[in-house]
Formats: structure tokens, sequence, C-alpha cells
């Protein structure tokens, strides 16, 4: 009987990413409690910059952003929003951590989680991923429930199952 197995990863999928900003950009700049402020949504490779006039338009600057990313099917797990910063002229800056990849400890976290639950599959650290493998599907499925059930604070989403 052949093995089958899944990935365990954390990763954004930029183009929803990329659609959730530009869909908060339009509503932004339809919104009249917005008009005339300057707001700015800026994407890097792994940080995202929210700027507005003051701390009020700030928050609803980030809830705006987290509907759209919610209505995408982007879990909020995987951004992590930083304090906020003001400048000289008093802008209000925020700075957002786009998780790529899970972190050694994250991935401890994940196999102490299987290991603990006896469920018979075996789990090897791939670099910044898991990859879980098991000779029954149905294992592999109750590992995936439990990851699901778990409420961890980090995203964590499975990928190539075969």
């Amino acid at each position: 009987m052949a093995e089958i197995s899944f990935d365990i990863v954390s990763k954004t999928d930029r183009q929803e990413l990329d659609n959730a900003l530009a869909m908060a950009r339009k509503e932004i700049s339809s919104r009249f409690d917005f008009k005339g402020a300057r707001t700015e949504i800026k994407l890097d490779k792994e940080h995202l910059h929210l700027e507005a006039p003051d701390e009020m338009k700030l928050n609803q600057l980030i809830d705006v952003v987290q509907s759209k990313m919610v209505k995408r099917d982007l879990s909020l797990k995987a951004f992590q929003f930083g304090k906020f910063e003001s400048n000289v002229t008093g802008i209000q800056k925020c700075r957002v951590e786009i998780q790529s990849g899970l972190s050694q400890e994250q991935s401890r976290k994940i196999t102490k989680l299987i290991k603990e639950s006896k469920i018979k599959v075996q789990v090897r650290i791939q670099g910044d991923s898991l990859r879980v493998s098991s000779k029954s599907k149905d294992d592999l499925q109750a590992v995936q429930k439990l990851i699901r059930d778990a409420n961890l604070d980090f995203d964590a989403s499975f990928d190539n199952y075969r």
C-alpha cells in the first residue's frame, strides 16, 4: 500500500491579497468619512503599510482592509498588525507583517500537537513547511481536523495532498 501525504504550510495568495487591497482602496475613496483625508495602502514583498491622518481613521482603515481580506478568504492570522507610529506631521502609520512559511517554533508546536494525539502518521519538517504522511487517508483527515480545531494563533493551511 502506497503512502499518502500532504503539506502543512502558511502562505498567502498574493493575487487575492492584491484584489482585497484594491477593493479596500475603492471603498476608502468613496466613503464620506475619508473625503479629503490622505490615506495610503502600500504592499511590498513581506509587509503591508497603512497610513491615515489620525488614529481613528487608521483604525477604520484597518477595519476596511480586514473585512476585504475576510471576503477574499484570506486568514487574518497570517497578518500581524504592528503598533501605530506617528511622524512629525502627525500622520499615523501601521506596519503589517505578512506571514510566509512556518517558523521552527510553529513547526514544533504542530508536530507536538500531532504526536500527542497518537494518530499514526509521520511528520517531517521541510524548511518552512511540514510533510505529514501515512498509509491511511482517514488518519490524514483526522490530522487536518485536529489542526483546524486546535485554534492556533498563526495561519496553517494544507497543500499538496497526494
